[in-house]
């Protein structure tokens, strides 16, 4: 009543009386609802109303630092904690101000003290353990938060804060422990059963994961987080069709997104099914357009099925939004290959050197297309800069072989050929594949024949 007859009040210019309870109530209501407006008018009248009210003033210094008018907040706070010295709201909103300042350490021994005056110590603690917090003082925060627990069981913010504290110190099993003496007094939180599974996961324990997950949909049907953590375990333990029917249920409870259809379709996949694999893959991308990754996944399905043109394009459209990936270069590279357009297959080698991706498999993709090319200057000199990061490595020295040969420079080929030879005979060849006049040569086939001789 108090809320309508303020309301209507404002609509029509009139004033009417509250008593300080109910400028209160419509106060706090309108700061829960993040009606800030609304407060800091009711704020003003009601100070008009009643200008010697303590807490009509102190909800004025809240809004004063929701706003960040800090100077003002404590101003005021001066003058309410003249009137009275030891009200723990003065010291909660002194360390507010602290904090917000970024001094965390002040803010806690405020609360410290603040805690000698209330009566309402959880909403303390619970301040305290975020100051903690931004020290990353994580068991401090996390003994702070158990105290809330302790009080309230169904502070699950606190909970949460509590097993995030025992994840930052990588203290899963105690989490594990503390989980379960909660689920013993709190059998029928959902969020305890759920929070107990991801410890049991990161300890890839996911048959004691899966469990768990298990008792938090039970609990609560619609709980989409635990049908997702529930899907992600089945997927560890090679569940597919299992995993694609929580992750469905998901869809089944809210919109689509791109993350679900994402790893419905790796399921698919991994089942053989890859045209249900690229219909997910598709509605991922649908949902969100922006999803390299999504894009990335239908690009590698096409390639592992040879359908290179199709590859081509997709590979485009991740490198459209994700131009710095050396992994998705490197595969527009092997798709430019396999629909011989070696020129682009240069392109994307060198853009992965220039983001500073060394490893060998980008050096022999390079290696290999300009030999295609015919570019055997500029194979010998890729050659050269890899051998510096590559010593000793037959995939090196058989190129080195061969394309020396083809410089007409005889000696050095045999030189790096009998390198080669001696680090993998078997790997040969790779003569015959890429440079077959040289693998023909009947010099090259006496030394290869006499080299497997001499090892038998």
């Amino acid at each position: 009543m108090s809320l309508l007859k303020f309301e209507s009040m404002l609509k029509t210019n009139a004033i009417y009386f509250f008593d300080l309870v109910e400028f209160e109530e419509i106060i706090v209501h309108y700061l829960d609802a993040g009606k800030h407006a609304l407060a800091k008018k009711a704020v003003k009248l009601g100070l008009q109303q009643h200008p010697a009210s303590v807490g009509l003033k102190l909800l004025q210094v809240e809004i004063y630092v929701f706003e960040d008018e800090l100077v003002k907040a404590e101003l005021l706070l001066k003058i309410i904690e003249r009137l009275e010295p030891n009200n723990d709201e003065v010291l909660i909103q002194k360390a507010t101000i602290n904090s917000k300042k970024g001094k965390h350490k002040v803010a806690i021994e405020l609360l410290k003290t603040a805690l000698s005056f209330t009566d309402d110590k959880v909403d303390v603690w619970s301040l305290l353990g975020m100051e903690f917090l931004y020290l990353d003082n994580f068991t401090d925060a996390r003994l702070t938060f158990q105290k809330c627990v302790k009080v309230d069981f169904e502070d699950y913010s606190a909970l949460y804060n509590i097993v995030y504290c025992f994840d930052m110190e990588k203290q899963h099993e105690e989490a594990i422990e503390y989980l379960n003496d909660y689920i013993e007094i709190n059998p029928y939180c959902e969020v305890a059963w759920h929070q107990l599974g991801r410890q049991y996961y990161i300890l890839e324990n996911y048959l004691k994961a899966l469990e768990a997950f298990d008792y938090a949909v039970i609990i609560d049907e619609s709980f989409i987080g635990g049908y997702l953590e529930k899907a992600k375990t089945l997927e560890q333990l090679e569940q597919y069709k299992e995993a694609i029917d929580n992750y469905l249920i998901t869809l089944e409870l809210d919109d689509a997104t791109a993350f679900v259809c994402m790893r419905v379709g790796e399921c698919y996949e991994k089942l053989g099914n890859f045209e249900k694999a690229i219909s997910f893959y598709k509605k991922a991308v649908h949902e969100d357009p922006l999803l390299d990754k999504g894009w990335m996944m239908l690009t590698n399905i096409y390639y592992s099925h040879q359908n290179y043109q199709k590859a081509a394009n997709y590979i485009s459209k991740a490198l459209k939004i994700e131009e710095e990936n050396t992994l998705y270069w490197r595969r527009y590279s092997e798709i430019n290959f396999r629909l011989s357009f070696y020129e682009e297959a240069v392109i994307g080698y060198e853009k992965c050197l220039s983001l500073n991706d060394n490893g060998l498999e980008v050096y022999i993709g390079l290696i290999d297309v300009l030999s295609f090319l015919g570019e055997y200057d500029a194979t010998y000199s890729t050659l050269l800069k890899a051998k510096k990061l590559y010593n000793d490595f037959a995939e090196i020295e058989y190129r080195l072989a061969g394309v020396f040969f083809l410089l007409g420079k005889e000696e050095l080929g045999f030189n790096h050929l009998v390198v080669a030879l001696k680090i993998d005979y078997d790997y040969n060849i790779v003569l015959k594949e890429l440079y077959p006049i040289v693998y023909e040569n009947e010099k090259v086939q006496k030394l290869l024949i006499n080299f497997k001789k001499a090892m038998e």
